[in-house]
């Protein structure tokens, strides 16, 4: 078993996939390192990786008029980071930023993306899996957007 496997073993969001299945994410997966300051991604990109944060923090925040940009949520070591790469347009839908050194494995969207095709009951299980960790998330970012935007 190789390390990316390992880390997705051990993984909470993952115990749902057998070794095999697991062993094929892990072929579309890859170690990233993000130093603190540094910008992950932006607002617009391409969504084109799914973050899981292994060591670390990372702010995720939104843009808004005339004022400094809002933090919705800390995400830190366990979280995934990155949804957009489910559904189409596949473009990122906040900003996020490293708030210490990260150290993370991508997952190739594309490449899970075609997985999930080529193996429907893979792709049923991770959406399954995922999903309930996105609502509980969008709750909770529409609450801290609501919050900043009433002074609350």
């Amino acid at each position: 078993m190789n390390l990316i496997e390992s880390l997705l073993a051990d993984h909470p969001d993952f115990h749902a996939f057998d070794a095999e299945e697991r062993r094929q994410l892990a072929r579309h997966a890859r170690m990233e390192t993000f130093p603190a300051g540094s910008t992950i991604f932006q607002e617009e990109d391409v969504a084109d990786a799914v973050i899981l944060i292994l060591e670390g923090e990372v702010a995720v925040q939104n843009a808004l008029p005339d004022r400094d940009p809002v933090r919705i949520e800390t995400l830190s070591a366990g979280d995934i980071l990155g949804w957009a790469w489910l559904m189409p347009p596949f473009r990122r839908l906040s900003d996020a930023v490293a708030l210490s050194d990260v150290r993370a494995v991508a997952l190739d969207a594309a490449g899970v993306r075609a997985l999930c095709n080529a193996h429907p009951a893979l792709g049923y299980r991770l959406y399954q899996n995922w999903l309930p960790h996105l609502a509980d998330r969008f709750r909770a970012q529409r609450l801290q957007l609501l919050s900043a935007l009433t002074g609350g």
